[in-house]
C-alpha cells in the first residue's frame, strides 16, 4: 500500500522509498548507489527525537513565555562535518566528500549530525564546543540512522557495509559517556541473529520502549525490549503487509481481499490479539492509508472520503474526499488527540471528528515534499519549529534563504521567526572575558574567536536538517553543505 507517509508520535522510522510507516524504521537498500555509496534518503516522516508524548497533565501553554524563550535567538557557532581526510578509518571515497546534512540528534551536550554520505560526527556543546570524533568506527561503514536511547543513554546507529554490498542493516550501541570520552569504538552491537536484508528493517519505538524488526527471509517480525534489547514475542506470518504501532498497540495489515481488508489489534506488551475484524473497501481502488491512532482507524482510498472508525464501537465517520485530501505525512498527537497533515508545503490541524482545527498564518514550509526532518514537534505539544519560506518583503533573504519559524500549534499563530533581516550580524570576536556567555571564552580574559564562517543569510539557505534542544533551548540546523549551525540566546 503504497501512499501518505506517517508518524505515528513516538519512534523512529526511515524509508527508501515513500510509504505508510510510524515510529522509526530503518530499511535496508535493495541495491548500492551509482558509483558505491548508498543514498541515506530520508523519508517523509517526523524527525521526532526523544519527542513521545507529555503525560504533564498541567502544561497550560503560555504564549508569552514562548515568545520570550525565542525572542533573541542568534546565530552562535558553527560546525562542519566535513574532513578532507575523513574519519581516521575510513577508506570509502564517497565518505570523504562534502554531503548535506540529513539527522540531527541532541544528547545531553553533544549533537550529533548525520550526513547523506554516511559519515556521522559529534560535537560538544560544553567546554571544549569542538567535534569530538566521529562515529564511523569501520573502514567501509556507512551509517544511515541514529537513535538516541534514553533508557541507557546510548546511541544507537544503524549502519550498512561496503563489504556487504551495502544489503544488510546492522545496529551498534554505544553509551555517550563513551563518545565523550572520543571511545566510538566501545559500543556492541544489536539484533546479531537477526537478518535485515531488504526488504528486512528495524523500527525504535520510544513511546512504547520497544525495537521492531522485520526478516523478510524468514518472513518473521520480532519485539525487543528497547531498554535491555530482550527478544519479547514473533510474529510470524506472510499474509502481514504492514504493521503500524500505536501506544500500547500494534496495528497488522493484511494482505488486501477483493473488497476488504482483514486488520488484528494486538498488545505491544506481549503480542496478544486484542481485536481481529475485516474493513470493508471499495472495490479496485487504490489505498493511500490505513493509520491506527488508539482507538481510531484511518483509512483513505483513490479519490474517496476519509473514513474515522472507532475499533471499539464501530461507529464510522466519513470526510468528504474535497475537505480532507491525501496528506504527503501524518504527526499524530496522543495527548492532545489531535493529528496533523501536510500537503503541498502545509500544515493543518485535524481531530477525530473529521474537523479541521487549525491552519497555520504563516507556516508555509521550504520544501514542496514533506521532508520532516525540518520540523520539530515539542514535547508538550504546543509548538511546531519547522523550516519555512522567508517573506516576500524579506529583502535579505533572496535566492535560497529561508526562515526557521516557532507557531503555536493550537491557534496556528506565529509567535517567532528566525530570518536574516531581523538577526544581528555575527561579531567574529570579543573580548569581554569573565561576562562572556560562550563556552569558548574563559576566566582569564582571553578573546573569544568565533568559529562562524557563514552569514546568517547563508545559514539560512538549504536548511536539511532541524534540531530543537528543549532543555538547553537551542535550535541545531544543518545545510546542503554538511555544515551545522547553532541558534540560541
Amino acid at each position: 500500500m503504497e501512499g501518505g507517509s506517517s508518524s505515528s508520535g513516538g519512534g523512529r522510522k526511515i524509508t527508501v522509498s515513500p510509504r505508510p510507516c510510524c515510529g522509526r524504521r530503518v530499511v535496508a537498500n535493495k541495491r548500492p548507489r551509482r558509483g558505491g555509496s548508498v543514498d541515506g534518503f530520508v523519508n517523509s516522516v517526523k524527525k521526532l527525537q526523544r519527542r513521545e508524548i507529555s503525560s504533564n497533565r498541567d502544561r497550560g501553554f503560555n504564549m508569552s513565555d514562548a515568545q520570550e524563550r525565542f525572542r533573541n535567538i542568534l546565530l552562535q557557532e558553527e560546525y562542519d562535518t566535513h574532513d578532507p581526510k575523513g574519519p581516521s578509518s575510513v577508506v570509502l571515497p564517497f565518505l570523504r566528500k562534502r554531503s548535506k546534512i540529513i539527522e540531527i540528534v541532541a544528547a545531553q551536550d553533544i549533537v550529533f549530525a548525520l550526513a547523506q554520505s554516511g559519515v556521522c560526527a559529534a560535537f560538544s556543546r560544553g567546554k571544549t564546543n569542538e567535534r569530538i570524533c566521529f562515529l564511523n568506527v569501520s573502514p567501509d561503514e556507512v551509517i544511515r540512522s541514529l537513535f538516541y536511547n534514553k533508557n541507557n543513554d546510548s546511541l544507537i546507529t544503524v549502519s550498512v557495509y561496503a563489504s556487504d554490498s551495502y544489503s544488510s542493516l546492522k545496529c551498534r550501541s554505544t553509551g555517550i559517556e563513551y563518545i565523550r570520552r572520543v571511545k566510538p569504538d566501545a559500543g556492541f552491537a544489536l539484533f546479531e541473529s537477526e537478518s535485515l536484508k531488504w526488504p528486512g528493517f528495524v523500527e525504535f519505538d520510544d513511546v512504547n520502549g520497544k525495537v521492531l524488526t522485520y526478516s523478510a527471509q524468514d518472513s518473521i517480525y520480532k519485539v525487543f525490549d528497547l531498554k535491555n534489547y530482550t527478544m519479547l514475542y514473533c510474529i510470524s506470518d506472510k499474509n502481514v503487509q504492514e504493521i503500524k504501532i500505536s501506544p500500547g498497540i500494534m496495528l497488522l495489515i493484511f494482505a488486501k481481499a477483493t473488497s476488504h481488508v482483514p486488520l488484528k489489534i494486538l498488545s505491544i506488551e506481549d503480542g496478544t490479539v486484542l481485536k481481529s475484524f475485516n474493513h470493508l473497501l471499495h472495490r479496485n481502488k487504490k489505498v493511500d492509508f490505513i493509520e491506527q491512532f488508539n482507538e481510531k482507524l484511518l483509512v483513505k482510498q483513490e479519490n474517496e472520503n476519509l473514513q474515522i472508525l472507532d475499533v471499539r464501537t464501530f461507529e464510522l465517520t466519513e470526510v468528504s474526499r474535497s475537505e480532507f485530501m491525501t496528506p504527503s505525512a501524518f504527526i499524530f498527537l496522543y495527548e492532545n488527540q489531535l493529528f496533523l497533515t501536510f500537503r503541498n508545503r502545509t500544515v493543518a490541524v485535524w481531530n477525530f471528528r473529521g474537523e479541521l482545527v487549525t491552519s497555520f498564518e504563516d507556516h508555509l514550509l521550504w520544501h514542496p515534499e514533506c521532508n520532516t526532518n525540518n520540523i520539530y514537534i515539542t514535547s508538550d505539544q504546543d509548538l511546531i519549529i519547522s523550516y519555512c519560506k522567508a517573506d516576500s518583503d524579506d529583502s535579505l533573504s533572496e535566492g535560497n534563504a529561508g526562515s526557521i519559524n516557532v507557531s503555536n500549534i493550537l491557534t496556528g499563530k506565529c509567535l517567532a521567526k528566525i530570518r536574516a533581516s531581523n538577526s544581528s550580524p555575527m561579531v567574529n570576536e570579543c573580548s569581554s572575558g569573565d561576562n562572556c556567555s560562550s563556552s569558548a571564552c574563559n576566566s582569564r580574559n582571553r578573546k573569544h574567536v568565533s568559529k562562524i564562517r557563514s552569514k546568517v543569510a547563508e545559514a539560512l539557505e538549504d536548511i536539511t536538517a532541524l534540531f530543537y534542544d528543549e532543555e538547553r533551548n537551542e535550535i541545531y540546523t544543518g545545510n546542503r553543505l554538511g555544515l551545522v549551525h547553532v541558534w540560541s540566546n
